[in-house]
């Protein structure tokens, strides 16, 4: 199939995919624990029998059954070797049982690796991955794909990136969102549909994790960001556990079928089921709305930036935005020195100071002799992505290290900057529409400077229309006023203006560095000011600059505000309390100013709370050298830094990878102070947790991360890993004599299995607490097998062992 013709398809009325194929192999005998694609394979007849149920329901598309068939995943039953004969041959049996009446998806998820800098695997290995199952289903024959169940938005590009380099097969998308709209990894809906819609897939939304009804929220608030055609593919509800052990849903097939309803009109083109979804249920899905017209996304006429967490909307409309310009070395000495000795403190430090002064944007240059350009830019955007939730300005004078940044970005990003430069602009257009990138437009030539403001239009209007050439659209590209000095042009400004006013005519939203008006006059900050407030009234939309530099923000801020800009008058109020109360002395600085640096337990504090992972041994060596007692360290600082965190994570301010980081941070705190904490005489010794993903699951993210977290609570963890049975947990309880078994689960297929596991450990005459958790797991769930305690996430899960144990 062709995007053309699935676009063509996807018109009229809703596209109906199918149901959940993994729980009807198991009611068809699918034993947990094992490889699912082997038994498939040796068992062609009931796959071939279930999908075949789901086209007669009315199936339009069905998933080949590839979901794990990845190396990663195949690997852990030693079946790497096997990865093109096991999904050429699953994508047979699903051609068979579609018989021509359904089209045939090739399906892709999730490796269970973590990408750096959270985990070890490398985004480049991670797209080899995906490209080598993508060529095979490509190969065996499928029709389109499918990039579904994605927690990681980041993982979720490395896939389509993938796809795109393989074959021009329509491309769906679809990723799993948590009750508070958002994926584990903090990404909201609107994100999502901005980052990968402008990376070309064919059709975007959600699948798994809730019914249809908290789903709908999610597809509105996709609609209202793209206009490629929306997926939902929800649960049949919340799941329990029925007499027999099974899992089942709180709502029947019909009920489903009307909550399906509101899913069309929310937006929904292409509709399905996921976990509990039987072809009963599709069949009903199929009466109720096949003569629904659907409503497809209108196209959105606006400028937008995104990183993982956070999206970024704007037209020539919109309040002013600052792009903050500090993290860059040149002029700036210090910075230099700490990139050449491989150190990102101030890049990290800028980072943070911009976001808090207000910045939108943070453009990030590289760009000196000494270092690995290169390199550098791709570790400073990975470490910046974790502090900040601010998209992100690559800024290079190189294509290739354009290229490689916005490979690697996590989000839609803009280039800083595309000319009309021969040799450059010929590469740096596709590459921006390979990546989905928006660029600012740098109305120069090869020969320069413009003369005159009618040569500036012109350069502008034929990058506009290169660009638009490229598939591009207006609403992708920020033209840059192109700032001279007053002080040697006296009709620079006027000049400047003109142009800005030029570009807002034609939609173009602009961009300008202020500080080269100014140059050679004095006070200069009076002069950018004044500039700036004329530029927005012309319809500057947004400006490199510094956003410490409180005269130029208070004057854009006001400037908004009395051009009636929506939001403008609570924006300048907010900022305004906020400067005001930034004056007040506070417990870092001394009232006579002789120090506003933190001390080193606000330092070490800090580093917890920021994920500083390569900084804070030495901020711990430091506290010891200055005589901090390491008991009081850990107790003092490090432990309530952690509760903090995990207060954060809990109000939906942090999300996993700010988890991850903060506890690998107090992690290698910890590990310094051990031989020290060894010698502390009064220090109690703490009990044992054995920490299991149980039998027949594979996926290890939580339960990894609460293991750490209770590490660095002081417990001992014996992690036993994933898959794991019930007698070798119960025989480690025993061994180690533990005072907690700790279970995990994300499958709704295999939660069952933690009943197993607590019945076994009763019969067993083991009496030690045992605690669940999970994604599917709820402290219903938990009272009805009689296990000791939930926790909905690693935060809790140390509260609540503490809890169990009477630990206070």
């Amino acid at each position: 199939m062709t995007k053309k013709e699935f676009k063509e398809m996807c018109t009229g009325h809703p596209i109906y995919l199918d149901g959940a194929t993994g729980s009807m192999l198991q009611k068809n005998g699918m034993p947990s624990g094992i490889c699912p694609e082997q038994w498939m394979m040796e068992h062609p007849d009931i796959l071939q029998a279930v999908q075949s149920e789901y086209v007669k329901a009315g199936s339009q598309i069905i998933y080949a059954p590839t979901f794990t068939a990845n190396r990663i995943k195949l690997q852990e039953y030693g079946l790497a070797d096997e990865i093109e004969n096991i999904n050429q041959t699953l994508v047979a049996i699903s051609r068979q049982a579609a018989n021509g009446q359904a089209y045939v998806a090739g399906d892709l998820t999730m490796t269970g690796e973590q990408l750096a800098p959270i985990g070890k695997l490398d985004f480049e290995e991670l797209v080899d991955i995906y490209r080598e199952q993508t060529r095979i289903l490509y190969k065996a024959g499928v029709d389109m794909l499918i990039i579904e169940t994605m927690m990681s938005l980041q993982e979720t590009r490395a896939a389509v990136i993938a796809a795109r380099k393989v074959c021009e097969l329509p491309i769906m998308v679809t990723m799993t969102y948590e009750a508070d709209g958002r994926t584990l990894f903090g990404t909201d809906a609107q994100t999502a549909a901005i980052v990968l819609t402008s990376l070309g897939v064919d059709a975007i939304g959600a699948n798994c994790s809730t019914g249809p009804m908290q789903m709908a929220e999610v597809i509105r608030k996709m609609a209202q960001v793209t206009a490629i055609p929306l997926i939902a593919k929800p649960n049949a509800g919340l799941p329990s556990l029925a007499q027999d052990g099974s899992t089942i849903y709180d709502l029947d097939a019909q009920t489903f079928a009307s909550q399906m309803v509101e899913m069309v009109e929310a937006g929904a083109v292409l509709i399905g089921g996921c976990c509990g979804t039987s072809p009963a249920y599709i069949a009903s899905m199929y009466q109720a709305t096949a003569r629904m017209p659907v409503q497809m996304p209108k196209v959105i006429h606006k400028g937008m930036l995104a990183s993982e967490r956070k999206s970024l909307i704007f037209d020539t409309q919109s309040p002013f935005m600052i792009v903050g310009e500090r993290i860059n070395p040149t002029g700036k000495k210090s910075l230099q020195a700490e990139l050449k000795e491989g150190k990102l403190d101030k890049v990290i430090q800028f980072a943070e100071e911009q976001e808090n002064s207000g910045a939108d944007i943070l453009d990030i240059n590289m760009g000196m002799s000494g270092i690995d350009e290169e390199a550098m830019m791709l570790r400073v955007i990975e470490e910046v992505s974790q502090v900040t939730s601010l998209p992100l300005c690559i800024d290079s004078s190189h294509v290739q290290v354009i290229e490689q940044a916005l490979r690697r970005y996590p989000g839609r990003a803009l280039i800083n900057s595309i000319s009309l430069e021969k040799g450059k602009i010929e590469q740096l257009l596709p590459i921006a529409r390979r990546y989905g990138a928006m660029f600012i437009l740098l109305p120069l030539s090869e020969k320069g400077l413009p003369k005159n403001p009618e040569e500036k239009c012109k350069i502008i209007d034929t990058i506009v229309k290169l660009a638009l050439k490229e598939g591009m659209c207006i609403e992708d590209i920020i033209v840059d006023g192109l700032v001279a000095t007053v002080g040697a042009n006296p009709s620079a400004a006027i000049e400047t203006l003109q142009t800005i006013r030029y570009c807002k005519e034609r939609g173009l939203a602009t961009i300008c560095g202020l500080s080269n008006i100014s140059f050679g006059l004095p006070e200069r900050g009076f002069v950018n000011a004044a500039f700036l407030t004329m530029a927005i009234q012309a319809g500057l939309t947004m400006a490199i600059a510094n956003p410490n530099q409180q005269l130029l923000v208070s004057s854009a801020y006001a400037a908004d505000v009395l051009l009636h800009k929506e939001g403008a008058d609570i924006r300048y109020i907010e900022a305004m309390n906020a400067k005001n109360d930034a004056a007040a002395p506070d417990s870092t600085t001394t009232i006579r100013g002789e120090k506003t640096e933190q001390n080193v337990l606000e330092q070490l504090r800090t580093a917890v709370l920021k994920g500083n992972r390569n900084g804070i041994v030495s901020i711990t060596t430091q506290a010891v050298a200055e005589g901090h007692p390491a008991p009081n360290l850990l107790n003092e600082i490090l432990l309530p830094a952690i509760n903090e965190v995990g207060d954060l994570f809990d109000k939906g301010t942090y999300f996993l990878p700010q988890l991850i980081a903060s506890a690998e941070s107090m992690k290698r705190a910890i590990e310094y102070l051990e031989p020290l904490l060894a010698q502390d005489q009064d220090r109690k010794e703490m009990p044992t947790i054995i920490i299991a993903t149980v039998k027949g699951d594979i996926h290890d993210i939580g339960k990894n991360l609460v293991a750490l977290m209770l590490k660095n609570y002081g417990f001992c963890v014996i992690d036993l890993g994933k898959d794991v049975s019930k007698e070798e947990i119960i025989l480690a309880a025993k061994e180690h004599h533990a005072a907690i078994i700790a279970l995990s689960a994300l499958m709704t297929t295999t939660m069952q299995e933690m009943k197993q596991v607590v019945e076994y450990a009763r019969a067993q005459g083991v009496t030690c607490k045992i605690m669940i958790g999970g994604a599917v797991i709820t402290q219903d769930y938990a009272d009805e097998i009689e296990a000791d305690g939930y926790s909905k996430d690693a935060a809790d899960a140390v509260k609540l062992a503490q809890r169990i144990l009477h630990i206070l």
